[in-house]
């Protein structure tokens, strides 16, 4: 210690006025024993606190660094050191801990561990998104961590960080930007997408909670390879997913039906009509429509084999609507697509988007999604008696959670149900058959 030992109860005011000297030294707190504050030549401030590793007067005895000034504040840092010299009182040695914890994996090499052999079930436009999530938001706030020292409450102050947008980037160009780049086509359409989906290109709440359910899988992993013995994520509340539910009533769907038809007496174009029609009726997602196959079409058994999704390989119930829909369309055989791209029968049309905006815009539907039909050909199924996990296997959701989603829509035939009972139950009461209104 210094000859000159400088006392003095560490507040802002002492810690602002410690000037840098020509070597570094040290002013003790005069609240708690073995916390002070060391300045350096250049004016660098760290707070510290010193303790012994062991026990008696011969055990050897450590300065443990607990950050920077400006990082914390000095009461801050003052419970810090408190926590610190009770952790030492009760046999730890924090400084070895910390000494360990940087020859351990990082987070960053933890990341790069999962996306190499955690993510096998995963198709490869999730494992975009998930790159993406983890090169924007997690690398950056979280990378340099050893893995056994992410806690709770650092993943909460990472959703909270990402969310107020700590580790957004600059805008992506708009799709006139982008046609100005000279793109075209389905080059243009492809980078329009990334643009709209990219989940580094801002923060937010979606984005916030979406990332951190990355991060609950990526320590689930490490808690599977035995880097750890709890998932941090746990626990931690996330903003509700923006990702609304909306479903089209059946005046709605009539206002749809008159557009398209409107549409198709104007000659927009057949594919992006068809499309959607085929979306409705079937609740699948857009790119297993526009993706069909002829080859993937079992007119027989009234099913669409799809030989991936993003489930994978799965089957598509047809309706007869649906059937009948595809049977109107001119076929060619082998394994061209459905919708075809316009001179090009190697890949599929893609135009989708355009066709819906201006319906919508007829039908008078601002903010409907085209996803919002596959919730629609739900919420029908299930006020139509349909059960959940059957709903699940036509919809193909991996995980019965993704139907759950859809619950509270049964509210409606269970209370018919229960009125049908209460009254035949009312009538068998009063000696006699009870009518029921709908």
């Amino acid at each position: 210690m210094e000859q000159d030992r400088r006392v003095e109860r560490l507040g802002k005011r002492t810690v602002d006025a410690a000037k840098a000297e020509a070597t570094a030294y040290r002013v003790w707190d005069a609240d708690l024993k073995g916390f002070g504050l060391k300045v350096y030549p250049g004016g660098l401030k760290t707070y510290f606190v010193w303790y012994r590793a062991g026990q008696g007067r011969s055990a050897a005895r450590r300065e443990y660094t607990i950050a920077r000034h400006g990082e914390m504040t000095p009461d801050e840092a003052r419970d810090e050191a408190a926590k610190i010299l009770s952790r030492v009182r009760l046999g730890e040695d924090p400084q070895n801990n910390r000494q360990n914890a940087r020859s351990e994996m990082d987070v960053a090499a933890l990341c790069e561990w999962y996306l190499k052999d955690g993510v096998a079930l995963k198709k490869e436009s999730t494992l975009a998104s998930d790159r993406a999530r983890i090169k924007a938001h997690v690398l950056p706030l979280l990378g340099r961590r050893p893995v056994s020292s992410v806690t709770n409450a650092d993943v909460a102050r990472f959703l909270k960080d990402v969310a107020g947008g700590k580790t957004a980037t600059s805008p992506k160009p708009t799709t006139a930007a982008l046609k100005a780049q000279g793109l075209k086509g389905r080059a243009l359409a492809q980078a329009d997408r990334r643009r709209r989906t990219d989940p580094a290109s801002k923060g937010g709440k979606g984005t916030a909670t979406r990332t951190v359910g990355l991060l609950g899988a990526i320590f689930a992993f490490a808690v599977r390879e035995g880097l750890r013995a709890d998932n941090p994520v746990r626990g931690v509340e996330r903003f509700r997913d923006g990702q609304s539910q909306r479903f089209l009533s059946a005046d709605e769907l009539a206002r749809l039906t008159s557009a398209m038809a409107q549409a198709e007496a104007d000659g927009l174009n057949p594919h992006g009509l068809n499309v959607i029609r085929l979306l409705t009726l079937t609740g699948a997602r857009k790119s297993e429509i526009e993706g069909l196959r002829w080859s993937e079409v079992d007119f027989a058994r009234s099913t669409l084999n799809l030989a991936d999704s993003k489930t994978g390989a799965r089957g598509v119930p047809l309706g007869a609507a649906a059937l009948a829909c595809l049977q109107a369309l001119p076929r060619v055989a082998g394994p061209a697509y459905v919708f075809p791209s316009e001179g090009k029968a190697d890949r599929h049309y893609i135009g989708t988007p355009k066709v819906w905006a201006r319906l919508k815009a007829t039908a008078g539907l601002p903010g409907v999604r085209i996803h919002d039909l596959r919730h629609t050909f739900a919420s029908f199924g299930v006020a139509g008696g349909l059960s959940l996990p059957m709903l699940g296997a036509i919809l193909g959701h991996r995980d019965f959670k993704t139907t759950q989603q859809y619950a509270h829509l049964a509210d409606d035939p269970v209370r018919s149900a229960a009125d049908r009972t209460a009254a035949a139950i009312a009538g068998a009461m009063r000696g006699g058959p009870e009518n029921v209104v709908a």
